[in-house]
């Protein structure tokens, strides 16, 4: 699959991921325990499992598995998240060192999101379809598995989508975040 990217995107070489809908991406399959998720990872290098904090107590336990590519100290290039209740259920691409996954044809990781919102309208209207807007006004596909998060990549704002099911006690993928997802936003060079 050709996905439409962006010329000078500051990003390393990446491997490609299909993403489905409720199914999950690349190797990982919502509803995996631990054990699973970093059995499917072991493609992309070392993985580090640790418990998140629960700031939401009607969230069951949950894990954070944090993806690195090669054996090398890097950060992390796919951050999967599982819940205790439901599995896997969140899966964040690092704008810099993640995956690429597309969605209908454009590519979602590393992007400048305002070339991505430009992408996203263009097709939309090619096809006489939606796109939306994320509560932090980052525009991505009309797709409620897909949550937009930006990522500073130097002077740039650069996509980092999460790729979610809802998980338990939660009412939306949005309600589903994790709170390190909401802390997210730090810089990568």
């Amino acid at each position: 699959m050709t996905f439409k990217t962006e010329a000078d995107s500051g990003v390393a070489d990446r491997d490609e991921w299909s993403y489905a809908p409720t199914v999950g991406v690349g190797p990982l399959r919502f509803g995996m325990t631990v054990d699973e998720v970093v059995e499917a990872a072991q493609v992309l290098g070392q993985t580090k499992v640790s418990e998140c904090p629960r700031d939401h107590a009607i969230f069951s336990p949950t894990w954070k598995i944090e993806v690195r590519r090669g054996v090398a100290p890097s950060p992390p290039a796919v951050t999967a998240y599982v819940s205790q209740a439901v599995g896997l259920f969140c899966i964040a691409a690092d704008a810099v060192h993640g995956p690429q996954v597309g969605h209908d044809g454009i590519s979602l990781v590393g992007r400048d999101l305002l070339e991505l919102e430009s992408d996203e309208i263009a097709h939309a209207e090619a096809v006489d379809g939606h796109f939306r807007y994320m509560p932090e006004g980052y525009a991505g596909p009309d797709d409620p598995g897909v949550v937009m998060r930006g990522q500073h990549v130097g002077q740039v704002l650069r996509s980092r989508p999460l790729f979610m099911v809802t998980r338990d006690g939660a009412n939306t993928e949005w309600d589903s975040m994790p709170s390190e997802e909401y802390r997210h936003g730090g810089s990568t060079t």
